[in-house]
């Protein structure tokens, strides 16, 4: 079986909660791979999700089909579906936990 490619948190990721709490947008379960939802809009089926985008403003991960920048009663009904077939609000259920690089020795070449 192949190892699974690493993925990179941004550094001020919000941890991830435990299975069941609220979202935080922790990101950790994009990161992993598409939703169904991320498949049909990314047209992608394994890696992180191209869907997923770090907001600096809130200091977490967001999904660009629950959070599209648009305005107007049509994007509001987009975001409102997206929010139902991914679940959002929910709770966490991504059974994954992230893990630390290791920091490399002072005297590694």
């Amino acid at each position: 079986m192949p190892m699974p490619m690493p993925r990179y948190l941004h550094p001020d990721a919000p941890p991830k909660p435990a299975v069941g709490e609220p979202c935080n947008g922790c990101g950790l379960c994009c990161l992993a791979g598409p939703c169904p939802l991320g498949m049909v809009l990314a047209r992608q089926v394994r890696g992180p999700c191209a869907l997923l985008r770090w907001s600096d403003e809130q200091q977490r991960y967001l999904c660009a089909a629950v959070s599209p920048p648009a305005t107007g009663w049509a994007s509001a009904l987009r975001a409102a579906l997206a929010r139902r077939w991914i679940a959002s609000g929910q709770g966490c259920d991504a059974h994954l936990e992230a893990l630390a690089i290791p920091e490399p020795p002072e005297n590694a070449p």
